[in-house]
């Protein structure tokens, strides 16, 4: 099967899929580390309203043993070179101004995925 007939296929079912311009996936596990796509290719699949993310690419494991419990007590200092990635990144998949993006983000702890999902719905 082809892929248009793929897609035919898919929308006839009600599913929607979206290439999500992402190039690091971080999954942080309960136990502290980290698995890290990187690069990863993302795409966000909508099925009538449940909305799903697949990430494919080369995992590696990382220990998170370098984050200390004072980390929310600045902000600030999280604002990187990558925290600005992360925020034009929603910015431009979600489509909202710097201010919605950065609030989302905050409110979804630093999750990307989570921070285009909130906003998109």
């Amino acid at each position: 099967m082809n892929p248009k007939q793929m897609s035919g296929l898919m929308k006839q079912m009600g599913i929607k899929t979206v290439e999500v311009d992402a190039k690091r996936v971080i999954v942080e596990k309960n136990d502290g580390t980290r698995l890290v796509v990187d690069p990863a290719q993302v795409t966000l699949i909508d099925v009538s309203g449940q909305k799903m993310l697949q990430v494919a690419g080369t995992f590696a494991e990382e220990n998170n043993s370098s984050e200390s419990s004072g980390q929310s007590s600045q902000p600030d200092s999280n604002a990187s070179k990558s925290g600005e990635n992360d925020v034009e990144l929603v910015m431009k998949q979600a489509n909202v101004t710097r201010e919605a993006a950065q609030k989302a983000l905050d409110a979804a702890n630093g999750d990307i995925a989570q921070a285009i999902l909130d906003l998109s719905s």
